[in-house]
């Protein structure tokens, strides 16, 4: 049997780490065939030796010579740039693109992969939330398959397949990140190091502050709308602690579907890369002994005001999500570097809202331009 080739996009992250793992357990099932990273060339050297990659790619092309350096003694094809990370999905040995890039850079090796036949695992949930009318049209108009690698959104497809009913709604669970026990009046005087301390996941910065803030589960919702063609007022978000249970479907007839597992990221991108099999993981097993109790509450919105803004930019369309994307990004950024505060990243989201240009109907070109805009809006009122 062939094995199937695997292009992965962010490999040096936590996804892209967890995925390789995926492949180091089963070397019969897939072939590496090409590993990009940001800036962490290091360690994207040693996965390229280690999985005897065809190709790789650092999208910082100041840090290609050291990139090169390292691999010279190999035979591993070495490019720099992010329009190289959009070509090599483009390599006939690819059989499937797992886009583990973090923000609006996912979006065009998504676009790519499409164009090019690939089957796409996708963990970049900014391809959705930006561009997600495009993206899922190109989709069914190529039949490339699109699989969930998020949590929540691999936990939504396993409780789907095999139904013939219609759904009557989505329940997506949310951990409420680091902040969820504290009061709102505290959240002023937050620092990134507070934010970055998830208690259930162990994920990448970006992730884990827009898990605090709660972006993280809007930009959830915008992505279960294009997956699963569920309009905002049939998606419903429940705060969770445990992350026990990753999310939830309810049918017409009341009955709920959900799917449980331990806050662990292999077995979703296991599903998403052998799907409709499963992986045997013989060490995961999960023991209701040591989580005897499962709580659930509901979302305060004022306190979490990401939310309500995430499901208006869903319900506006057109350019919206993108500009809210494009804000947190430069928001989360600064948040990190110590050059604003927590607060700071919802009010920079609401205020780049408020002076953006709206196009309902965008072009990919179009979400460029916005993006744009919205990045230089952000620092604007940001001050850097």
């Amino acid at each position: 049997m062939k094995k199937q080739g695997l292009a992965i996009l962010g490999s040096t992250g936590s996804i892209g780490v967890q995925t390789l793992d995926i492949v180091r357990e089963n070397p019969d099932l897939f072939e590496v065939v090409t590993l990009t990273a940001n800036r962490n060339w290091e360690l994207l050297a040693r996965q390229a030796m280690e999985f005897d990659a065809d190709s790789v790619v650092i999208a910082d092309e100041r840090l290609y010579p050291q990139l090169k350096e390292a691999l010279s003694d190999t035979d591993i094809k070495v490019y720099a740039g992010e329009k190289a990370i959009s070509d090599i999905t483009a390599n006939s040995n690819v059989d499937t693109v797992v886009n583990a890039l973090v923000g609006y850079a996912g979006m065009m090796p998504t676009v790519r992969a499409i164009e090019n036949g690939k089957k796409v695992a996708l963990a970049n949930k900014e391809s959705l939330v930006v561009g997600g009318d495009i993206i899922m049209k190109m989709a069914l108009e190529r039949r490339v398959p699109i699989l969930p690698v998020d949590s929540e959104h691999s936990a939504i497809f396993q409780c789907l397949i095999g139904e013939q009913s219609p759904l009557r709604r989505l329940i997506i669970t949310c951990s409420g990140g680091a902040f969820r026990d504290l009061p709102r009046e505290a959240l002023k005087d937050m620092t990134a190091e507070q934010a970055l301390k998830h208690p259930q996941w162990t994920m990448g910065a970006k992730i884990t502050i827009d898990s605090a803030t709660l972006v993280n589960k809007g930009f959830e919702v915008i992505e279960a709308h294009w997956l699963f063609g569920v309009d905002a007022d049939r998606i419903s978000v429940i705060i969770h602690p445990q992350s026990i249970v990753h999310s939830l479907v309810e049918f017409e007839d009341g009955a709920l579907k959900a799917q449980l597992g331990t806050p662990d990221m292999h077995m979703p991108i296991s599903f998403a890369l052998m799907f409709p099999h499963r992986a045997s993981r013989p060490s995961e097993r999960f023991s209701f002994a040591d989580h005897p109790t499962l709580t659930f509450r509901e979302v305060d919105r004022v306190k979490y005001p990401a939310l309500d803004i995430a499901y208006d930019c869903l319900r506006r369309g057109g350019t919206a999500a993108c500009t809210m994307n494009g804000a947190n990004e430069v928001a989360v950024g600064a948040f990190l570097n110590h050059k604003c505060g927590y607060t700071d990243i919802v009010r920079t989201i609401e205020h780049t809202l408020g002076k953006a240009t709206f196009i309902a109907s965008p072009t990919l070109d179009d979400y460029a331009l916005c993006n744009a805009e919205a990045r230089n809006t952000a620092r604007n009122f940001l001050g850097i």
